[in-house]
């Protein structure tokens, strides 16, 4: 059963006991799971990778059903759970789950997934799909936040806080613990200090790399991965990064289509594009169609996949997809 999370509080979360989150936006489930499970239901909470609860299952529904060790509410959470899980939803379901919730999370899972496929289909389990943030979202997060702690930022710096988050209210609110601290010492917190604060969030190489791939500059694409010794864990960042940026590409490409007018496009543009990377986007426009962009969209999220699958493989992953257009 599909529940958008709009929703979530006109459900009774306590006629259910499993439930999938998928979706990119951690900090969104990490929300929803504070405020709608640990807090409500409190008691003990266990965390599982998927490889660790499949290989004990046995024993952790022996200990689900042990009253002894399970005398309170039980949450739980199984992280990183991909298709494998899903034949060991039914046996779950064989035991006696009262007063226990399961979540299963996962950040990845397509249309053909079987886990969300099952999970939609049966109305005694429950789905939250977690879809990135869009800027007006964001913003009304990162805006809450800066005026709880009374702290005034211009316009602009919120718009790069909100760029530099990448869809993600996780990393949204990196940044802004960063900045509360620094408002601490500082009363005047210009753009120029934002920019600096937050600069490690927006890895330098990792967008120049993305914007030259989305470029078709494929001199450029090759001098930044030899010159750069990226490690697998920056696999996943680097995918996502030209995922967000193919996203607003293809905004920019549809307005254009409309408008014929590329100054205007860019501009308009919401999130604004920063001045120097104004002329780069007038390439990547210039570069691409809207097909083309939807078929790149769904070969990132299988590379992704991927990826996560082949960690000692992932720069080859990577690079095969970067450079072969």
């Amino acid at each position: 059963m599909i529940i958008k999370l709009f929703e979530i509080s006109k459900l009774n979360l306590s006629n259910y006991s499993l439930f999938l989150f998928y979706g990119k936006n951690e900090g969104l489930q990490s929300d929803i799971l504070k405020e709608n499970f640990l807090k409500k239901f409190g008691g003990q909470v266990l965390r599982y990778e998927e490889s660790e609860f499949i290989n004990y299952i046995d024993n952790i529904l022996i200990e689900i059903q042990t009253k002894s060790l399970f005398e309170n509410e039980k949450i739980i959470i199984i992280s990183r759970v991909t298709n494998k899980i899903a034949d060991y939803v039914e046996k779950i379901l064989e035991v006696d789950l009262n007063n226990v919730k399961i979540i299963f999370k996962s950040s990845i899972l397509d249309k053909k997934s079987k886990l969300r496929g099952l999970f939609e289909r049966k109305k005694n389990l429950v789905v939250f799909p977690f879809y990135e943030d869009n800027f007006r979202d964001l913003s009304a997060f990162v805006e809450t936040f800066l005026r709880k702690e009374n702290i005034k930022l211009s316009r602009e710096s919120i718009n790069l806080i909100v760029s530099r988050a990448r869809g993600d209210r996780k990393n949204a609110r990196i940044e802004l613990e960063k900045i509360l601290s620094y408002s601490s010492s500082n009363k005047n917190i210009d753009l120029e200090a934002i920019q600096k604060l937050t600069n490690l969030a927006e890895n330098y190489e990792v967008n120049e790399l993305a914007d030259s791939y989305l470029a078709k500059n494929t001199k450029s694409v090759s001098t930044i991965l030899n010159e750069n010794h990226f490690s697998d864990e920056d696999c996943t960042l680097i995918l996502r990064t030209i995922l967000i940026k193919i996203k607003r590409l293809r905004l920019l490409i549809e307005k254009y289509d409309q408008l014929k007018n590329i100054d205007e496009v860019i501009n308009s543009a919401k999130p604004p594009i920063f001045w120097k990377d104004k002329e780069n986007v007038k390439i990547q426009v210039s570069k691409w169609n809207l097909l083309d962009l939807k078929k790149k969209i769904y070969e990132i999220s299988e590379i992704e996949m991927l990826v996560k699958a082949n960690n000692k493989n992932s720069l080859n992953l990577l690079s095969d997809f970067i450079v072969n257009y």
